[in-house]
């Protein structure tokens, strides 16, 4: 008897459909930066313009997810997934003619409100497309796939980009992309929308992104200049403005978010691992993104080169966790693999002058490799642990948890880095005054320094720096490996029912013959 349960070529197809975007929208945020020495010196960009040029997409992409999930499960997620792809679409056009930095600008502000509606919309859809537990832990591992590789090539598809075209390539990739969606979209993809959503409550939209823009704004300047007064204020005022929306949350009886959601073990527990495991990732990707241009001196589009494995990677470890999560319980598989990941990251702690980029790349690849079951399954237990009604708004808080996972980890691990290569690094006596404080701050620092040096001295600041980053490496990576031992504890103690694949077999071995 056929199983109507199971999903068919229209399905999987949507799926490919739903796929696009999802990997278009996580280079967008990585992309841009081969490009933007080129459009700065175009449009005339100063310092401040440049960040907000790469900074405005992700604080608004962040800060719409939630909001942008509940409404899609009011509308209906088809049709907003649609009507975001089809300004998203037109916003790259503007962006990639942009006359001026505060042209572009803007265009990014669009661009990241609108790919707000995209990337829960995708993730939402796929629940109502795949019924059967086996088809839906494989479509999310694929989905899941696209998303994580997508940050990991961005570079590289940048650079070839530029070499072949000018700045504005990297915006009309997205065209091509999203007219597919717009055309097959309607014939592929189902329509949802929750049967009693309520009213959309404005006060509840203002308070979340109160909370949320402020957090990621603070936490990114963090990493960046340090734990100056504002950025610290800017995420006190963000959590405050969280416990107020949580507090009007609990109150409301169709809430923009729902709080119940939280109390589930397993949502929780597999958010928590997304959360930190996100942050661990992003992190050490910051430093070792830093190794190989600095300390191997590679320029940004070999070290992209050198990296791609990285995206290779997450797809084989997202695509094998439904296959561990068929014989496994989630908890199991997801701390196998969490265990795998530390491996990589004693391989990083063992990089030497002698070993070097085959290390690291051997490092990365177990690294991402190990990681992959825990985003596939992950992202599966948070999406499948809600009813249909509610996955776009569990959605919208797995896309949010990533965000902001990503700019904790890079203000954590730089804050690490820098601490350490600072305590490590011994600056020549040669190098005096000004100088001499610029090189002992960061390795970039050094290398800058270093180049206006006579040649024995300059080796000599080299070599130190060098030395003193590879110390912030290792200890990076420690750091690193005992979360994930960490977390493949949490995986254990809070997953440990059997999977929602295993439930569905052993309830249709139980079922009486037809």
């Amino acid at each position: 008897m056929h199983d109507t349960n199971r999903a068919g070529r229209r399905e999987w197809a949507g799926l490919a459909v739903l796929a696009m975007p999802t990997l278009l929208l996580s280079m967008d945020i990585s992309v841009l930066y081969l490009a933007l020495p080129h459009l700065s010196a175009d449009l005339g960009a100063s310092a401040n313009q440049q960040l907000w040029i790469l900074d405005i997409y992700s604080f608004l992409l962040a800060g719409f997810l939630v909001t942008m999930g509940n409404l899609g499960d009011r509308v209906g997620r088809r049709r907003l997934l649609l009507i975001g792809a089809a300004i998203f679409a037109v916003a790259s056009v503007v962006a990639a003619y942009s006359t001026s930095a505060e042209m572009l600008i803007a265009t990014r502000a669009l661009m990241g409100v609108t790919g707000a509606t995209l990337m829960p919309s995708t993730l939402a859809l796929i629940s109502n497309m795949f019924h059967d537990a086996k088809q839906r832990g494989t479509a999310i591992a694929m989905w899941a796939s696209c998303m994580m590789a997508g940050g990991a090539l961005g570079p590289v598809v940048g650079g070839l980009l530029l070499q072949g075209f000018g700045w504005g390539a990297v915006f009309l990739m997205a065209v091509p992309v999203l007219a597919v969606l717009l055309v097959a979209g309607p014939f592929l993809l189902p329509e949802f929308r929750n049967p009693d959503p309520g009213k959309l409550d404005l006060v509840s939209v203002a308070l979340s992104l109160a909370a949320i823009l402020p957090v990621i704004w603070g936490v990114k300047e963090i990493a960046r200049v340090g734990p100056e007064v504002l950025p610290l204020v800017a995420v006190v005022v963000g959590v405050v403005f969280g416990w107020l929306f949580g507090v009007r949350q609990r109150r409301l009886e169709h809430p923009l978010l729902d709080l119940g959601l939280f109390a589930s073990r397993s949502f929780s527990a597999a958010l928590t691992i997304l959360l930190i495991a996100g942050a661990t990732l992003g992190g050490i990707f910051l430093l070792v993104s830093q190794y190989v241009q600095l300390v191997e001196t590679l320029s940004p589009a070999e070290a992209g080169l050198w990296l791609m494995p990285v995206g290779l990677s997450i797809a084989v470890g997202t695509m094998v966790g439904p296959k561990l999560g068929q014989k496994l319980s989630p908890g199991v598989a997801i701390a196998a693999g969490l265990l795998v990941s530390v491996v990589g990251f004693v391989l990083l702690m063992l990089i030497g002058e002698s070993s070097g980029l085959p290390m690291l790349l051997a490092g990365i690849v177990i690294l991402y490799i190990g990681a992959g079951p825990a985003i596939a399954l992950g992202t599966n237990a948070v999406v499948g642990s809600v009813p249909p009604a509610k996955a776009g708004a569990a959605a919208s808080v797995s896309e949010t948890s990533n965000q902001l996972g990503v700019a904790l980890g890079i203000a954590a691990f730089g804050a690490i880095g820098t601490a350490v290569y600072q305590g490590a690094v011994t600056v020549p006596a040669d190098v005096t005054g000004e100088a001499r404080e610029v090189a002992g701050e960061s390795l970039a620092g050094a290398t800058a320094v270093a180049q206006d040096l006579s040649g024995g001295v300059a080796e000599e600041l080299s070599r130190a720096a060098h030395e003193a980053f590879m110390s912030a490496l290792h200890v990076g990576a420690a750091v690193g490996g005992a979360t994930f031992v960490v977390l493949a504890a949490v995986a254990l103690a809070f997953l440990r029912g059997k999977s929602a694949e295993q439930r569905s077999e052993r309830e249709l071995a139980d079922s009486p013959a037809e």
